[in-house]
Parts: structure tokens; C-alpha cells; sequence
């Protein structure tokens, strides 16, 4: 009887140099749709408080299934759990492309929630697990920054082709939108095949010796038990409590420079399809700035700290997206979404890192996924209500009604900040006094 072949555990640097492939081959493809998402949408004939409604979808199917998956992805193994994302986006990719009614647009909008749930948790688990099997303990905040960089870079090169295939317009009877739309599904096929080829996951003797089928099983009765597990940590730990609070905040504005930039500058400009060929290079400018401000964010937290790091770009990006509203020009608004975007990037990792302290092996999916469930159901419901906001009075209206919103959720982070200056007080104190053990 053979036994199924046991991956190495992959030092710091091959596993960063997975991690931050992966990322891209992610998110590369995102940036080709990025800022044509919602016009594709409104060309193909729905309303603005439609296209919201399908937004909405997407939102509310992450938050039921993110726990359940991340469950399962701490309980099974994060390999299989991202695999099935991956396909699972091939579909919805796919659906979109092909989408022409309101229905279509749904199910792809369900399919896609389907493919964050999966998506959500998984690989940064994987990453982080993998650093601490041989380096127990360390803070990983400088990858989740050089992450956050990637992404930003992916993002904004996809954005930049996407706008020049827009211009381009090859294919005549079509929509000048239909190509890079044609071209992320072809990505997203990319994506799946890199992380069949390059994700590898170590599995315990236990693992090894028992079947798949029994070990799905397994990990199935095991998964409501790490959700719990879960749940209980909000209900006893202030900290990671009020870090999964803010994301309440922050979905809300990033409905105003996601879902509703687009939208204003098509109404500046006059047209979806004008706009979509504006939005690949102001995109791509946006998710530039993004990675920029990832990268100082990094620079930032060496200095003042992870915590302030993030309380000040929380801050500072709901003052963006409210300037976003408050614009009446399109020049002011692209630069209003440069800036916005510039503390976008320079929040997310700082968020994650303050995630990753209060996470343990065990769990860590499942947390992450936490935090992303309630950004995902804050979005599903604050998306129509802000839709037909704007539908009654103005856009404008609806984004500076988001930003100001946002802004209020940096008061959440207060329980991050003590423990952070504690945690530095404990390390600043002599040697003798250290606690025996630590957690």
C-alpha cells in the first residue's frame, strides 16, 4: 500500500516567494474589471440601484458561508479549500462575461460570494502557519505589507491593460467593455492552474495514513468546533473584537471609491463607455498608489507603531472617500481617488497584522474570515440603501454619506492600541521579568 506523498515544510523565504506569486496571479486578473465591473453592468441595461442589489448578492452569500469555509479550511487543509476557490471563479468569471439580465448577473454575483468565502483566509493562513512551523512567533506584518504591494502592482498593471484593450476596441458590434471582461476569465484560469502547480501543504502522520474521503469527513465534524472556537474569541477577546468591528466601517467606504467612483465619472464624463476607457489608467494610478501605501505602511509601523499605523489611515481614507463625494470636477475626483486609494493601501496590512496577534494555528482562517464576514454582510446591506440613496438624491450625496460613516470606525482600534503598547512594555522590560511562557 503506497503512502500519499508528504510535502516538506517550506522555509520563510520559498513560502513568502509562494505567497506573493500567488497574490498576484489572484489578483492581476481584478484589476482587468476593477473599474468596469459596475458600468458592464449599467451598459447591459441594469439601474444603479440594480447593479448595487447584485453587489449585495455577492456580500450577503460571503457572509453566510465565510465561517463554515474557514472552518473547514483550519479543519481540513487550506490547499483543497483555495483549489475549489479557484475554480469555483473560473465559473463566476465566466457567467459574467456571458450575463444579460438582471438573473445572470445574480447567480454570478452568488458564485462570486461562493469564490471569497473559499478565497478568504486560506492562503494567508497557509503563508503565516508555514513561517511559524520554523520561526514560532514571528510577526509577519512586513510580508502582509510586501503583500499588500503586489496586489497593488497586480492590480494596477490589469487595470492598465484593461484600459488600453478598451481603447483598442478590436472586435467591432461589440462592447468596447467586453473584452477585458473576456480576458479576466482567461486569468482566472492562470490563477487556477498556478496554485494546483506551486501551493503545497504539509500533512501530519494522522493525514497521511488516513483516506481523503475519511479525512473530509473528519475534518467536517471538526470544522463547527474551530467555528465556535471562533465566535467564543469575539465574545472574550476586546481586542480582536473591536479589530473585526472596524471592518463594519471600512466596507461602507469602500463602496464610494469601489462601486460608486465609476458611476460619477461616467456622469462626469458622459457615458459608460468614455468612463471605462478613463477608469483602466485611473484604476491602474489608484492600485499603484495602493501598493505605494502598503509599502509605507511597513515603513510607518516600524515607527509609530502597527496600531496608530492603522487608526491613521482608517482615518484618513474615510476623510478621502467624503472629498470623493464633495468634488465636482473629474480631475478633482481622479486625484481624490489617488489619495483615497494611497490610505487604502496603507490600512489593509496593518489591519491583518493586528488580526494575526489575537489568531492561533489552530484558527487563524477561521479569524481572518471573521473579519472578512462582516465587511461582507456591512457591504450587502449598506450597498442598496446607499444605491437607492443616490437614486433619490445624488450620488454625491450617497459618498459622503459613506465616508463620513467610515470615519467613526477608527474608535474600535482603541483595545488594539493598549494591548500594543503593553505588548512593547513587556518586551522593554529586563529580562528577569519575562513571563515564563508566552502564549
Amino acid at each position: 500500500m503506497s503512502t500519499p506523498r508528504a510535502y516538506a515544510v517550506l522555509s520563510p523565504t520559498a513560502a513568502r516567494r509562494v505567497f506573493l506569486t500567488l497574490t498576484f496571479t489572484r489578483w492581476f486578473p481584478v484589476g482587468l474589471v476593477v473599474g468596469l465591473l459596475t458600468l458592464w453592468q449599467l451598459e447591459r441595461g441594469l439601474t444603479v440601484a440594480q447593479a448595487m442589489t447584485i453587489s449585495s448578492a455577492a456580500g450577503l452569500t460571503i457572509f453566510a458561508l465565510e465561517l463554515p469555509t474557514s472552518g473547514f479550511a483550519d479543519a481540513f487543509g487550506r490547499r483543497p479549500v483555495f483549489v475549489v476557490s479557484a475554480a469555483v471563479n473560473v465559473l463566476a468569471s465566466g457567467i459574467l462575461l456571458v450575463a444579460h439580465s438582471f438573473w445572470a448577473f445574480f447567480v454570478a454575483a452568488v458564485l462570486t460570494g461562493i469564490f471569497r468565502a473559499l478565497d478568504s483566509g486560506p492562503l494567508e493562513a497557509w503563508f503565516v502557519d508555514t513561517v511559524h512551523a520554523t520561526t514560532p512567533g514571528a510577526d509577519v506584518d512586513g510580508a502582509l505589507a510586501a503583500q499588500g504591494t503586489v496586489l497593488g502592482v497586480g492590480i494596477a498593471a490589469g487595470a492598465l491593460i484593461s484600459g488600453g484593450l478598451v481603447w483598442w476596441h478590436p472586435i467591432s458590434g461589440a462592447s468596447a467593455l467586453m473584452l477585458p471582461v473576456a480576458v479576466f476569465v482567461t486569468l482566472n484560469v492562470v490563477h487556477l492552474v498556478a496554485v494546483l502547480v506551486l501551493l503545497r501543504e504539509p500533512r501530519s502522520a494522522e493525514h497521511l495514513d488516513t483516506s481523503g474521503a475519511r479525512r473530509a469527513l473528519a475534518s467536517a465534524k471538526e470544522s463547527p468546533a474551530v467555528v465556535r472556537e471562533g465566535l467564543g474569541m469575539l465574545r472574550h477577546n476586546a481586542v480582536l473584537r473591536g479589530i473585526v468591528t472596524v471592518e463594519l466601517f471600512w466596507s461602507v467606504a469602500m463602496i464610494v471609491f469601489e462601486t460608486f467612483q465609476p458611476i460619477r465619472l461616467a456622469e462626469l464624463v458622459g457615458g459608460e463607455e468614455r468612463a471605462g476607457a478613463i477608469m483602466g489608467p485611473v484604476a491602474a494610478a489608484g492600485w499603484a498608489v495602493f501598493a505605494v501605501g502598503a509599502a509605507l505602511s511597513g515603513w510607518t509601523s516600524r515607527r509609530i507603531g502597527v496600531a496608530r499605523t492603522a487608526i491613521l489611515a482608517r482615518i484618513l481614507n474615510g476623510l478621502g472617500a467624503v472629498v470623493m463625494g464633495l468634488v465636482a470636477g473629474p480631475a478633482a475626483l481622479i486625484a481624490a481617488y489617488g489619495v483615497t486609494y494611497l490610505l487604502h493601501g496603507s490600512a489593509g496590512p496593518m489591519h491583518s497584522a493586528l488580526l494575526h496577534r489575537e489568531a492561533k494555528a489552530r484558527n487563524r482562517a477561521t479569524v481572518l474570515s471573521m473579519n472578512s464576514m462582516v465587511a461582507s454582510v456591512a457591504f450587502g446591506i449598506a450597498a442598496p440603501l446607499l444605491g437607492l440613496l443616490a437614486e433619490r438624491t445624488s450620488t454625491q450625496v450617497a459618498m459622503v454619506s459613506a465616508g463620513a460613516f467610515s470615519i467613526l470606525g477608527a474608535w474600535f482600534y482603541r483595545h488594539a492600541l493598549r494591548a500594543e503598547k503593553a505588548r512593547a512594555a513587556a518586551s522593554a522590560a529586563p529580562a528577569g521579568h519575562h513571563p515564563a511562557t508566552v502564549e
